[in-house]
């Protein structure tokens, strides 16, 4: 028998599940849209050599290549040879929607206002091994400012992003904040030379999977001594950091091994001061063990943490060097990803208008029929199915009810307008 399920890591989604997500979807938009960002979109291919810049970090060794048209026998027999996939492929599906963003402004800059406040939402590919709540094909929920240099960005972030997480009904939400500011001041207090910065940092990202001594043992060939001394700063801070530590500058340098970089913690205290520390009730608490793991970032990084989740349900932050790749001047930018698939299981909506979608149950009527009162009905700003009555109604009535509708109205042979429907709460 053929294979009928979609590709590892792809998913297909009932109508029930489509629903929903479109109703989460309509959510966030909205309140985007509220907090005055235009929404764009991107085409979903780019160019190869754009998406192996160095501007996505290792998310560019998990892009999918496009085999370029009409490629030979002796092409392809080259490429092998010359281990070359650039010679097979001038596109690739894009990883991420920063790349793409950049570009667009790069693109578009004179058509766009001074400082421009983006929405971007779409799917992105990775070719990574597919686990529980990774897939290969995802959604993403962006939102980015470009050309403001100041914290009142990240503040016009924040409180967007937060009154989502408001109206989506996740509860217990925090936004974790620091700076790259800070994680290299200190990298420097433990006594890793600039070259090993990189390395470590990749090394503090995984603290939350492999622990204080993961750390230590994977950064001990960048430097037993400095590795040792980052494992007791680690070691330190733990408490801390499971009591939250709150965004104050009295906070910040209290928890900071050589007192932190006094222009990223003035920053993070300005900001957090602009929003009360708790933005549409989302507190936000300091962890200067937050990496992140782009390399474009330059300065603020922040996620969404909840405590159901063992992930990240969103992060981003400052990447002011990366649109000066394309215009060759540099131009200021922020921006903050809502994790769309891990969020779901969190959301908590309310039930729609219990008369917006209604079911017409009939044993035959005539086709006319049929048509005007639906026609009406729809006329009416319903949503409006009609079912032949079956044999089995208990199993019709289960379907109606799982993709959403919460009425239905039985028709006779006289029905001839919709006024003299009677709609019963299904259940009833």
């Amino acid at each position: 028998m053929a294979n009928v399920n979609p590709p590892r890591g792809m998913r297909d989604f009932l109508p029930e599940d489509k629903a929903r997500r479109e109703r989460v979807l309509a959510v966030i938009r909205e309140t985007f849209a509220a907090h005055g960002f235009d929404e764009i979109e991107t085409p979903a291919l780019e160019d190869s050599a754009r998406l192996h810049s160095g501007l996505g970090g290792d998310n560019e060794k998990l892009a999918f290549a496009v085999l370029k048209r009409g490629l030979g026998h002796d092409e392809l027999a080259a490429a092998a040879a010359a281990d070359d996939g650039m010679l097979l492929s001038d596109l690739g599906l894009r990883f991420d929607l920063t790349v793409p963003l950049a570009r667009f402004y790069a693109s578009h800059r004179a058509e766009l206002p001074a400082v421009f406040r983006a929405i971007q939402i779409g799917p992105v590919w990775r070719a990574e091994r597919p686990q529980k709540g990774r897939y290969r094909q995802f959604l993403q929920c962006d939102i980015d400012i470009i050309g403001d240099p100041t914290a009142l960005a990240e503040a016009e972030l924040m409180l967007a992003v937060s009154a989502t997480l408001q109206r989506l009904g996740l509860e217990g939400c925090s936004i974790r904040v620091n700076d790259r500011r800070i994680l290299t001041g200190l990298l420097e207090h433990c006594g890793f030379a600039p070259e090993r910065h990189a390395a470590a940092l990749i090394s503090i990202d995984k603290l939350d999977k492999i622990g204080v001594e993961g750390v230590v043992a994977e950064l001990a060939d960048a430097g037993a001594d400095a590795a040792a001394v980052l494992g007791g700063v680690l070691d330190g801070l733990a408490p801390r950091l499971a009591a939250g530590i709150p965004v104050t500058e009295e906070a910040i340098a209290g928890a900071l091994p050589a007192g932190g970089d006094p222009d990223a913690i003035a920053w993070l205290t300005e900001l957090a001061g602009a929003l009360d520390g708790r933005p549409h009730g989302v507190p936000l608490v300091f962890d200067p063990t937050l990496v992140r793991g782009m390399g474009y970032y330059t300065g603020t990084i922040f996620e969404i943490s909840h405590p159901g989740s063992g992930s990240s349900l969103g992060g981003g932050g400052r990447y002011d060097g990366m649109i000066g790749r394309f215009l060759g001047s540099s131009v200021p930018a922020v921006g903050f990803s809502i994790g769309f698939e891990r969020i779901l299981d969190f959301v908590q909506l309310p039930d729609g208008d219990e008369d917006d979608a209604v079911a017409l149950i009939h044993d035959g009527l005539p086709l006319h029929a049929l048509a005007t009162l639906k026609r009406q009905l729809v006329a009416r700003g319903k949503r409006v199915r009609l079912e032949r009555r079956p044999r089995n109604l208990k199993a019709l009535l289960d379907q109606l009810a799982a993709a959403g509708y919460r009425r239905i109205a039985f028709v006779g042979p006289d029905a001839a307008d919709a006024d003299g429907l009677e709609f019963r709460a299904l259940g009833e």
